[in-house]
């Protein structure tokens, strides 16, 4: 790991140069003999490292072996399919292989930009996105900071325990809920309504205007307790002298988050935000699809149901493939965008 750090932190270039500026005197001299000396010195610079790792690999060889199904993981599930993205350019069908189907370029990106869903998908995949951005984002450092306010441990941790079971919902087991509770005439909807003197409640679920609103703070109740816990780890890192001194100076409980907490887990919610931004365009295909009817699809059709049934219902592949590899590609743009501007803001990246 020593030898890691000397490569990745520049170490391994300031000895090169400083080696090369010794040999520098004899540029003067002869050139030739210059430039074998100094390749003399790089030579032995890159045996010394390379025995040196050979050494490393052979002391912790059990670690190294370790990262071998991790690896194999990312190859085989991850990096191998990537093959299949051929078949974005090409008009590729069951019926021939995929060296066989003729390349066709951009034509399928022309003609998803040129179509008539395309405004109306994409408008409703931002519209999800960001909406879930703002709410999913704060709501679990919310919800870390009243479970650090809590003084008993037991009520604590049951707490807690309760905030994490909804995540353990299948998203099949979830959307029934969403539906049967929703339902008019039977749901519990309806029944609340029925208990403040009104006839019956309306179809929710047929509203496209209310569909938004009902993906997202599902979303959230069912991933919030869950995700407070990154939050919850790295509020119980922040020393306690801070909380002291600001107790000192006569700061209450709000102030201490405020001026003490988040400042001290800011890395932290950082590094999250810039992760669920590289996902902006990744709006839930499963619960998306389950919530979905007729009544609401001009509200609920996004990327990933219009990839679904281009794909697989209409076994349009390479037009499929298409839109999916555009909605990865400005996923991914987004993901360097908003981690050059965290840099450059906060001095906090992934890399």
């Amino acid at each position: 790991m020593r030898l890691i750090h000397r490569l990745f932190s520049g170490r391994v270039y300031n000895e090169l140069a400083s080696k090369e500026k010794k040999h520098t005197h004899g540029l003067h001299k002869g050139r030739n003999g210059a430039v074998k000396e100094n390749s003399g010195t790089i030579s032995r610079f890159l045996f010394r490292e390379g025995r040196e790792w050979r050494r490393v690999l052979k002391r912790d060889y059990d670690l190294y072996l370790l990262l071998i199904p991790v690896i194999a993981f990312f190859v085989v599930f991850s990096y191998m399919p990537m093959y299949g993205l051929q078949t974005a350019f090409k008009d590729y069908s069951p019926s021939m292989t995929m060296g066989a189907a003729p390349f066709v370029g951009l034509k399928h990106l022309k003609r998803f930009i040129n179509s008539f869903y395309f405004e109306r998908v994409l408008r409703n995949t931002l519209t999800m996105s960001l909406y879930s951005l703002l709410v999913k984002i704060p709501a679990p450092i919310l919800l870390a900071l009243l479970f650090n306010e809590i003084r008993s441990k037991r009520v604590q941790v049951s707490l807690q325990v309760i905030s994490y079971t909804p995540y353990f919902i299948s998203t099949v087991v979830l959307a029934s809920m969403i539906v049967m509770f929703l339902t008019p005439g039977t749901g519990f909807l309806d029944a609340l309504v029925r208990c403040f003197g009104f006839d019956k409640a309306t179809s929710i679920l047929s509203e496209p205007g209310a569909f938004k609103h009902i993906y997202v703070w599902s979303e959230v109740w069912q991933s919030m307790g869950w995700d407070s816990i990154i939050y919850t780890a790295a509020i119980a890192g922040v020393p306690a002298d801070l909380y002291e001194v600001a107790r000192l100076e006569g700061a209450g409980k709000l102030k201490q988050a405020w001026y003490v907490t988040l400042p001290c887990i800011s890395p932290t919610i950082i590094i999250v935000a810039i992760m669920a931004v590289g996902g902006v365009l990744n709006v839930g295909y499963e619960k998306v699809f389950l919530l979905q009817n007729t009544a609401n699809l001009e509200a609920s059709e996004v990327i990933s149901t219009y990839v679904y049934k281009a794909g697989l219902e209409k076994t349009q592949y390479s037009f499929a493939s298409m839109v999916g590899l555009f909605n990865n590609v400005i996923n991914f743009v987004i993901l360097i965008l908003a981690n050059q501007l965290s840099r450059r803001l906060s001095e906090t990246s992934l890399w």
